[in-house]
Parts: C-alpha cells; sequence; structure tokens
C-alpha cells in the first residue's frame, strides 16, 4: 500500500543523503514530491530522476519560502507534508574550531541561521499553508540536540532548539485546533555526504568509521533509508495521534550502556 497516495510533499535539503533518501521514499509511496535545495544542479537531477518537481530554496531566505510555497500552492492547491531537512555541521567547508571556546562568531550564526531559522521559516510557512486542509511537518533535529557535543556546539545547539521549537509548533497548531501535526526525528551517526570531512576518503576512512561508531551499541553507522522510513511513517496518516514527539535513530547509544555483556 502506498500511505502517502494524493499527498504533496515539500522536503528540504533533498538534494543528497537523508533529504534524497525520503524524496525517493516518498516519491515510492505516492506522493507528488517537491525537491528542494542550494544545489540546483544535483536537486534538479535527483527530482528529474523521480519524476518530481525541484524548487531552488535557501532555507535560511524568507523570499525563497515565499516563492516555493506560492509554487507548490499554485501546482497542487496545497500543502499535506512539510520535512524540514536541511542542516549544516559547521565543518562544511573543512574541520575548523566549533569547540565553546574558539568557536567564531560568524560560524555559530551561519549554523543557527540554516539550522534553526530555517526551520522556523519552513514551519511559519508550513502552518500557513497547510491550517485550512490539514497535514504532518517533520523536522530533523539530531542525538546532538539531545546531549552536549563539547567540539560541535553551534550544531548542538541549533539542533537542541530545533527540538523545542518542534513541541512549541505541535502545541500551538493544536492550541489553535489545526490539524496539523509536528513532530521532531534525531539521528546519531548516518553514514550521509555530511560526514565526507570528518571521515576522509583515504585508506584510513574504515578505521576512521569504527572508531566514530566504537561507541554504539550496534556498532555501525545508520543508513539514510533507516531515517527516510521513520520520516514517511510520521508523514502518513498511521502516525495521526502523534504530534510533539521525537523519534531517536542512534543505534542504542542513548539507552544507556554502550557495551552489552555477551552471554556466559
Amino acid at each position: 500500500m502506498r500511505r502517502l497516495n494524493g499527498k504533496a510533499a515539500l522536503i528540504t535539503g533533498a538534494a543528497r543523503g537523508i533529504g534524497e533518501a525520503t524524496a525517493r521514499r516518498f516519491a515510492a509511496e505516492g506522493a507528488s514530491v517537491f525537491v528542494t535545495d542550494v544545489d540546483e544542479a544535483r536537486g534538479s537531477a535527483v527530482a528529474k530522476d523521480l519524476g518530481a518537481s525541484f524548487l531552488k530554496l535557501d532555507v535560511a531566505r524568507d523570499p525563497d519560502w515565499a516563492a516555493a510555497m506560492q509554487f507548490v500552492l499554485e501546482r497542487h492547491g496545497g500543502l499535506d507534508v512539510l520535512v524540514n531537512n536541511a542542516g549544516i555541521t559547521g565543518f562544511d567547508e573543512g574541520v575548523i574550531p566549533q569547540d565553546p571556546e574558539n568557536c567564531s562568531l560568524e560560524g555559530w550564526r551561519r549554523v543557527h541561521e540554516v539550522n534553526l531559522d530555517g526551520v522556523f521559516l519552513g514551519c511559519r510557512y508550513g502552518i500557513r499553508a497547510m491550517k485550512a486542509r490539514g497535514g504532518s511537518i517533520v523536522n530533523l533535529s539530531s542525538r546532538s540536540g539531545l546531549v552536549g557535543i563539547p567540539f560541535a556546539v553551534a550544531y548542538a545547539s541549533s539542533k537542541a532548539a530545533v527540538r523545542n521549537h518542534t513541541k512549541s509548533v505541535a502545541l500551538y497548531c493544536a492550541a489553535m485546533g489545526y490539524p496539523i501535526r509536528c513532530n521532531s526525528v534525531h539521528p546519531a551517526a548516518i553514514l550521509t555526504p555530511m560526514w565526507d570531512p570528518m571521515l576522509g576518503h583515504g585508506p584510513d576512512r574504515p578505521a576512521r568509521m569504527a572508531a566514530m561508531v566504537a561507541d554504539t551499541p550496534l556498532r555501525r553507522f545508520g543508513t539514510a533509508d533507516e531515517v527516510a522510513a521513520a520520516i514517511a511513517y510520521l508523514a502518513s496518516d498511521e502516525s495521526g495521534y502523534t504530534t510533539g514527539a521525537e523519534i531517536v535513530l542512534d543505534g542504542g547509544l542513548l539507552a544507556g550502556s554502550a557495551a552489552a555483556p555477551k552471554p556466559a
């Protein structure tokens, strides 16, 4: 059964990684997908492959959101699902200081501009587009939004704010009587291009990968498809009683114990 038949879905940061996997999952589930990204070449290629529409969207720019929503409403008559996925780590242009002592104010602001302002704007436009007929907003937070991350403070702060804003949006929509649900997804180590600056592409990449997930009980990276499956659930009518909630996909990392005891 195609769970998203007839639904119009806009996904930010859909040119690669979790966003691309979500766009592909949604298309397979029957949704009319609007692929958005700042990467016009790759985003257009993904959209073409899916038979979807592409919109260039810088999530930190209010005019871009206004234009994107107008396009969706004119093309489909409404919006049913919004996935606020676009985000940056602060390491996108190389490994630079992201600790609380040495992170630059410019770097701090840039991460928050994309990760938090982008979600704020998306939710604002999403509520306005959905409030008449209802819908689902899914915000991508992170495992880093649930715990402190000493060497990625801007990223952790922005994702913690996304988590809280999601709950505020959920409660607001419920209080206003809008049939809109808003939930957050919290991936941990998901193997996407976002990790490339830290993992590299040299012969030591496998060792670096193993070190990154050494404390994860499942001892591996998650996949973008696994995250897309959780997002598809929240986008579907199956999650109709779920709002203000969070789904954590971290391989058991936050369950409490890094090492499971071996059978006697």
